[in-house]
């Protein structure tokens, strides 16, 4: 396997176009046409994990956080991010990022943290804009069922928990080809009128492509007439954080109790509790003050999240219990995620699990 291969895996999974804007996420260092003789998957990218990486005839380390996020000035070694490059690059070792990939995955990291906390029918807190379009294409008769299947194989028609939904309008459709044309139907220079199926799918917008090309494969006319459209529509499950219930209501101390023995936190930073016992609950693994309004908005009775500044916890407003369990302790199973899907997809590769702690927080 080389490189490109690893991160057309990767894609299929968690498509770079559910990353944020701001982030930095695919192949940082290497070349992707170089062979993997093996891969350690880790949460950061330390000097420590290089060294492991090394250790353990590792070419490739796959990383959660992006060991390169703004851009690099120099690299002379005075900080650990130019070492952590520079002996990548000494070791021709390859470097992957996924990070917001993940953490607007449907099944990522926000949906592990739900299940570690036994958050039930959670949902997507804040869903990714501009994420859902909708194809309209039009179809003879006789055609209909088979270009909804190439539709449907190419991702079109994923709705939450339902697959190869549409909606289909009968009508009439018109054609005159001009001398040039080779119509499926009819002659050039003939006014053709005939039964045609409005076929209207959604899909997520990375598909885009592929749906175009299923589109054109399957349709027996010359000159196909569709439509994209982007929808204004919050019904995707692509989306940052998540949202549901506990199975019990619990207590301030039974509920903090849960969190830290299930996170297996050190320690737990929390606001003024509100008046009412905790069943609603908001998470969004890593720093996720941005989506404090969000979860009081949506009714959540606590909020789970890391790297809350002191000023930030008067956000609460007694009305939602703000609860802050550390930047590491809300991820790092996330490594655990990344190497159960690659060990599952590609059985015959030799997958490693990094055993380097890099948590930088410290509690005395």
């Amino acid at each position: 396997m080389i490189v490109k291969e690893l991160l057309e895996t990767l894609e299929q999974w968690a498509p770079t176009a559910y990353a944020e804007d701001f982030d930095n996420v695919g192949l940082l260092i290497g070349d992707e046409k170089s062979k993997c003789s093996g891969v350690i998957i880790t949460l950061d990218c330390t000097e420590d994990v290089v060294d492991e990486a090394i250790s353990k005839k590792c070419n490739v380390i796959v990383s959660f956080h992006p060991i390169i996020f703004t851009g690099l000035k120099k690299i002379t070694g005075s900080s650990y991010v130019e070492r952590v490059t520079i002996k990548a690059i000494k070791n021709n070792i390859s470097i992957i990022a996924l990070h917001t990939r993940l953490d607007n995955h449907p099944k990522g990291v926000n949906h592990v943290l739900c299940d570690r906390l036994k958050i039930n029918n959670s949902r997507v807190l804040i869903p990714k804009k501009d994420n859902l379009k909708k194809l309209v294409a039009y179809v003879p008769e006789s055609h209909t069922e088979s270009v909804l299947d190439a539709l449907h194989k190419a991702g079109a028609g994923n709705l939450g928990n339902y697959r190869e939904c549409s909606f289909l309008l009968d009508g009439t459709g018109s054609f005159k080809g001009i001398d040039k044309s080779n119509p499926h139907i009819g002659k050039p220079s003939e006014k053709v009128s005939l039964k045609e199926v409005q076929i209207n799918v959604v899909f997520e917008s990375h598909l885009l492509n592929e749906i175009q090309k299923a589109l054109r494969e399957a349709h027996p006319y010359e000159t196909v007439a569709y439509e994209v459209y982007s929808l204004i529509n919050s019904f995707s499950g692509v989306g940052i954080g998540r949202i549901g219930s506990l199975e019990k209501e619990m207590d301030l101390s039974s509920f903090l109790s849960h969190v830290k023995k299930q996170l297996n936190s050190d320690a737990i930073r929390h606001s003024h509790p509100p008046k009412k016992l905790i069943k609603k609950v908001a998470v969004v693994a890593g720093s996720g003050s941005f989506a404090i309004e969000d979860a009081k908005q949506q009714g959540a009775d606590a909020f789970i999240t890391a790297d809350l500044k002191y000023h930030q916890f008067y956000q609460g407003e007694k009305s939602v219990l703000l609860v802050d369990v550390g930047h590491y302790e809300s991820e790092h199973y996330v490594k655990n995620l990344i190497f159960d899907y690659l060990t599952k997809k590609l059985p015959n590769f030799a997958f490693v699990l990094s055993q380097t702690k890099t948590n930088p927080v410290n509690y005395f």
